[in-house]
């Protein structure tokens, strides 16, 4: 059999509040939320489901609602949710980029790589406690 054409479009992030993270995402990234619905009658107001592509198409991130989400812990520990993905995201500046996600509702990661520069690493943590990754 051969393998017909794939190519991986971009991650789907679950979320107990779609709205919250997806506007987080446009503001921290300024795409364009092409679509955002929810919530579906009968769930928690958290619920529905974006999409957010930046200006060129080339990609996209999803975020779906999970009335049962667990936010990840990082570093991950026996017994608790670790995260199971992370986006990485290329800055020009490292800190400028740490203070941009802030200003924009991420935190910075308590824990930092130990084995990696500082100014060219930092983990940051979305509103929903995804962690991500700004890089140089």
């Amino acid at each position: 059999m051969e393998r017909p054409q794939m190519r991986i479009s971009g991650p789907v992030l679950d979320a107990p509040d779609v709205a919250e993270l997806t506007r987080f995402y446009e503001q921290l990234l300024g795409w364009e939320v092409e679509e955002l619905c929810g919530p579906r009658p009968g769930f928690p107001p958290g619920d529905g489901w974006s999409r957010l592509r930046p200006a060129d198409r080339s990609t996209k991130i999803e975020i779906q609602g999970e009335q049962h989400y667990v936010r990840p812990v990082w570093p991950g520990a026996p017994g608790t949710q670790g995260m199971q993905i992370h986006l990485d995201i290329w800055v020009e500046d490292v800190a400028a980029g740490v203070a941009w996600a802030i200003a924009c509702g991420a935190t910075q990661a308590e824990h930092q790589p130990a084995d990696r520069d500082p100014s060219r690493l930092r983990v940051m943590l979305d509103p929903a406690g995804h962690p991500f990754c700004l890089w140089s």
